[in-house]
């Protein structure tokens, strides 16, 4: 791997762009990344500098939408082999064995931590804190795996997972109290950052691994749903059976079954997400085509709700919560959608609705805000409201920015590719502020 910043920098465009090339998939991505890399190895070689050897070796790599139409003309049923569980790749199947037995392995071992987890613990609460420290590392122990990474980085990942265990678990907690619940939710936030790093092979700093790992999680969430709601047939229909001849499958369900399925869910969509990317990937922009709109108009009858609830002293506190988790979904799918777009695409309808979208979700934001401080200066700080106030901050400058640099898009003063910076160099933000609420909050808040 070249040590020149703006090589891998400009390398990272080049994949970026390759990688919306629908008909190409990912091992073929990695693959022709090799042989771009290999040749700018050689003709730096022969004296050309770094960008020269680039611009070179992408000339020889020929038209990527000639590319592209090649590899759809000659896997035209590529699609239908992509939905068969194990590829048969030409070692004859081996290595992909080799990788199911992995997965399988490290979703085994999550559950088995979850359930001695509950076993050694006796106590809901406890297993619930330190879920994201019996499930994640095992995630993360799969992309150690996948990527090669030497036992080194996996040795220095476990430093920052063992600090957020002690905190989880040595901090005098209040059972009842607010710190607890922040602390164990925001610390699934900063886990899943950490994961990010693996996912990106070391190579975190990078903004096109960063919108993988976005374009990761989206896919992810939709695999890990589909094999939920899948599992919740097959349960639902094992319960009527046994029920009907006098079996009571539930405590079998709660004790076994649960504590394994759903952890291995998450490591068995992983992997599904890494062998079947680009099945989802043709899915991603119907799905934010369809949610955009109806996002917009949700936003728009919650705007009109705060409208008729009077003072904003009057706004239920339920309310405002539901407001946050619904500008995180705004978050979500905007991040998503800028994902799955061709950045060198000319702007069209559809960035106009996002640019909608970030506007609407900008004002619900500026009234949730609003009403918060409102209650705070009635009802003085607590735990939830300073947390909630802050995400709320951070949630105003990523979408101000964004809705900023979405107008200068659609003006033709600058081209997509600012906007995507933008969202990737931001995300550190959320993790810094749920470290903040994981390890300040409670000893600021007497960890009530």
């Amino acid at each position: 791997m070249s040590t020149n910043p703006q090589l891998e920098a400009q390398i990272d465009q080049w994949r970026g762009y390759v990688q919306r090339r629908r008909a190409i998939s990912a091992s073929d991505i990695e693959e022709m990344e090799d042989h771009l890399r290999e040749q700018v190895t050689d003709l730096t070689r022969t004296g050309l500098d770094d960008d020269e050897a680039f611009l070179v070796s992408v000339k020889r790599m020929g038209n990527l939408d000639e590319v592209s139409r090649e590899f759809a003309r000659e896997h035209s049923d590529r699609l239908w082999k992509q939905l068969v569980l194990v590829p048969e790749p030409s070692d004859g199947g081996a290595r992909s064995w080799r990788e199911l037995g992995v997965v399988l392995s490290l979703a085994v071992g999550a559950g088995i931590a979850v359930k001695t987890g509950v076993e050694l613990f006796g106590d809901e609460t406890v297993v619930m804190r330190n879920i994201g420290l019996l499930v994640l590392p095992f995630l993360a122990g799969y992309f150690v795996w996948k990527r090669k990474l030497t036992w080194r980085v996996g040795a220095a990942l476990l430093v920052p997972f063992a600090l957020l265990a002690v905190v989880l678990n040595v901090y005098p907690f209040d059972p009842d109290g607010s710190t607890l619940f922040l602390a164990a939710s925001h610390s699934i936030v900063a886990l899943w950052a950490l994961v990010s790093v693996v996912y990106a092979g070391g190579r975190w700093r990078s903004d096109a691994r960063r919108m993988d790992y976005v374009r990761f999680t989206g896919e992810l969430a939709i695999y890990f749903v589909l094999i939920a709601l899948g599992g919740g047939v097959l349960i639902g229909l094992t319960l009527g059976t046994l029920g009907l001849v006098g079996v009571d499958f539930e405590p079998v369900l709660e004790s076994w079954i649960l504590p394994f399925c759903v952890p291995g869910a998450l490591i068995v969509a992983a992997w599904l997400v890494e062998a079947k990317q680009n099945v989802v990937e043709n899915i991603a922009p119907v799905l934010t085509r369809v949610f955009t709109p109806l996002t917009i108009v949700m936003l728009l009858v919650f705007l009109g709700v705060f409208a008729t609830t009077g003072g904003l002293l009057d706004v239920d506190r339920e309310l405002l919560i539901l407001m946050d988790m619904v500008l995180v979904l705004v978050l979500c799918l905007l991040l998503y959608s800028i994902s799955a777009r061709d950045s060198l695409a000319p702007p069209g309808l559809f960035d106009v609705l996002q640019l909608v979208l970030v506007v609407a979700a900008l004002a619900v934001d500026a009234v949730t805000l609003s009403a918060m401080l409102t209650r705070i200066a009635e009802f003085g700080f607590s735990a939830n409201k300073a947390a909630a106030l802050g995400l709320n901050l951070v949630l105003l400058v990523h979408l101000a920015w964004s809705a900023w640099l979405s107008v200068g898009f659609l003006r033709g003063k600058h081209p997509f590719d600012p906007i995507e910076r933008w969202q990737t160099r931001y995300l550190p933000a959320y993790a810094g502020w749920a470290l903040v609420v994981v390890v300040i909050f409670p000893p600021v808040f007497a960890f009530a």
